[in-house]
């Protein structure tokens, strides 16, 4: 394959993309604004981070498909023997989570969120919803599955010309919230647990990682749209599928800032097309899957005496020490992955995750040795185990189960580098990195669920929803660039629910739009900012400002002073409207102003004009446009 070389973030191109066959799609997750969860009727939405009831401890373990196999996901997390605990809230789990009770029918609320938004995709509902299990035994469903169905297939969003193609778009449950995960024990909350939520899968059409970013800010925005979803941390979440030529599809986990996606993509495609390298090296050096040799020989008594504290604490407690030879591995751990990232993370990750060895250090190369071993334990290790002048030796440390474990791991994993790139789910990493997280899932996880019958979807009601639904919101977009809104409120409308309020208000009144934008939107976002709450706003009270402006009863700068009477009094009444100044006030305070500022010594006298524009409004309260005052005092000027 090209040796092409990754260049650092801000340098590589799209043709850069292009020569390692870049290629993206995007699972996005957005929850739906429902007063109930999916399949039971607790309430959705209630979030709690620290008082609960009771726990509950469970032991995950796999089973057969359908076909009568393992899905490998669930092999590996069987391999952790994971503790499982929940923490509950009366208020916010039933029975049902639990799988000791028996689903409700899915909520109907939720289901025609979820075809609303199907259908603004211009994807073909399904005629008939089927709901499916599928297997997750990373404990994050205390039943050990999740059930979801399929809306709908097809559809697709624009972007830069052309269209995003999607396959399909499913409701779902939600997971719980991971509160900890050391060792061999592992803390959810289970608050977040079956609300529902919608999954919309691409096609991998993405070809840079700054396009995943910008298609998912167009799904997450159409989502909004409806004003039918949550906002907020955690109320969507996109996994991001990656892969480069030669590579494999890698699902980043769980990714929850969009923002944080083209660092996260880069990174992955980079550690893709280094691990295809790594693999051509070790074919050049006559390792295969076929030729790959590696033997592990128990090293306690070898370090019995060693001043290396990790490996020294591990003995004390009556752990043991295992011994990995890689053969012909020499060099190969210190093969750059990502940046400052290196092939042993990959297997100290897959030893943290697997063999429950979190704390890190977790293993030890000879690659590496620095300052841990000293050149003579270094030499008794490879007389152990037999280890040649091209071999790398590993060691691991735990008790007999982990320990046990971790070196297998370490073995599997150097043997994997030889196929190439492994089938992993990843987890987005602060500094932009990804670390493993488990083995990517299979078809064998899904298989129908018995519990609940087929839910045919009407023509009725399929026609019930796109009576009332938005347009999509790039055709919005694009009445309101026709109107001459400008962009920043063209942004805010599309997503706001008041989008409707500013149609009524401009099929109305016979006033700028823009002004209408600017109250709808800049001036409650200055007056929370100030400290006042914005609710006595209402529907009612904005209709009523812009009667006033529309009728000649104030003037601009008068809407917002009257907001803001409205928030200070708690509502509103006619002896709060402005009244619009007189020319002979106007003319007095201006003079009254100027007989002050004549008393102040200036530093900036160039700032002469706006600060006596600024006071003589401060004086009229709204009840004056500042343009109006502004032209007054700069023809007073010229004269003099």
């Amino acid at each position: 394959m090209e040796k092409f070389q990754f260049k650092p973030f801000d340098e590589m191109t799209p043709e850069d993309y292009a020569k390692v066959g870049f290629k993206s799609g995007l699972e996005v997750h957005q929850q739906l604004l429902t007063d109930r969860k999916l399949f039971c009727r607790c309430p959705a939405g209630k979030l709690h981070n620290e008082g609960y009831h009771s726990e509950i401890l469970r032991h995950m373990r796999p089973t057969l498909s359908e076909l009568g196999e393992y899905d490998g996901t669930a092999l590996m997390e069987f391999k952790t023997q994971k503790n499982i605990t929940y923490r509950i809230d009366y208020d916010t789990v039933c029975t049902y989570e639990m799988d000791d009770t028996p689903p409700f029918m899915i909520d109907d609320v939720a289901l025609d969120i979820s075809i609303e938004i199907g259908l603004l995709y211009g994807a073909s509902i399904v005629d008939e919803l089927h709901i499916a299990r599928k297997q997750y035994l990373d404990g994050s469903i205390p039943t050990g599955f999740q059930r979801t169905a399929i809306t709908c297939v097809g559809g697709s969003v624009p972007y830069n010309g052309r269209d995003i193609k999607l396959i399909q778009m499913s409701i779902e449950e939600d997971s719980s919230r991971e509160r900890s995960d050391i060792g061999h024990d592992r803390v959810y909350i289970t608050d977040r647990l079956g609300m529902p939520l919608i999954e919309t899968v691409t096609h991998p059409e993405m070809k840079t990682p700054q396009e995943i970013a910008d298609v998912n800010n167009i799904i997450r925005k159409l989502a909004r749209t409806t004003g039918k979803v949550r906002t907020g941390i955690g109320a969507g979440r996109q996994d991001v599928n990656v892969s480069v030529e030669g590579g494999t599809r890698i699902e980043i986990k769980g990714v929850s800032q969009i923002t944080k996606i083209p660092l996260l993509a880069y990174h992955e495609s980079m550690r893709q097309w280094n691990l295809l390298l790594l693999r051509d090296e070790l074919h050049a050096r006559g390792i295969t899957e076929e030729t790959f040799e590696s033997t592990i020989q128990d090293a306690s008594g070898t370090l019995r005496k060693t001043k290396y504290s990790p490996i020294k604490s591990a003995i004390d407690r009556g752990w043991k020490v295992n011994c990995v030879n890689l053969k012909g591995f020499k060099g190969l751990l210190n093969w750059k992955t990502q940046t400052d990232t290196y092939f042993s993370k990959e297997i100290s990750d897959r030893v943290r995750v697997i063999a429950c060895l979190t704390t890190l250090p977790n293993i030890l190369h000879s690659d590496n040795p620095m300052e841990n071993l000293t050149a003579t334990e270094w030499t008794k290790l490879k007389h152990k185990v037999n280890a040649e002048e091209n071999d790398t030796i590993v060691l691991v440390w735990g008790d007999d189960r982990d320990v046990k474990t971790g070196a297998g791991e370490i073995e599997i994993r150097a043997k994997e580098a030889t196929i190439g790139i492994p089938s992993e789910t990843r987890q987005a990493l602060a500094d932009g990195t990804v670390g493993f997280e488990r083995i990517l899932p299979g078809p064998e996880r899904m298989y129908p669920d018995t519990d609940l019958p087929p839910v045919i979807i009407t023509a009725e009601r399929r026609k019930a929803i796109i009576d009332q639904m938005p347009k999509p919101y790039w055709e919005q977009e694009a009445e309101y660039r026709k109107l001459g809104i400008k962009e920043v409120y063209i942004n805010q409308l599309t997503v706001s629910d008041k989008a409707a309020l500013f149609d009524e208000m401009r099929e109305k009144y016979d006033i700028d739009l823009n002004l209408i934008c600017r109250v709808l939107f800049e001036h409650p976002a200055r007056l929370k900012k100030i400290g006042y709450n914005i609710e006595y706003l209402t529907d009612m009270i904005y209709d009523i400002v812009f009667e006033a402006y529309a009728n000649g009863k104030i003037v601009s700068e008068g809407l917002f002073y009257l907001m803001l009477m409205v928030c200070m009094n708690e509502g509103y009444s006619e002896l709060l409207m402005p009244t619009i100044a007189p020319q002979s006030e106007i003319d007095f305070t201006i003079v009254n102003c100027k007989n002050i500022l004549q008393e102040v010594p200036l530093r900036h006298p160039e700032k002469y004009t706006k600060l006596l524009t600024g006071m003589v409004m401060d004086e009229l309260r709204g009840r004056a446009n500042g343009k109006d005052i502004l032209k007054i005092i700069e023809a007073d000027l010229e004269v003099k």
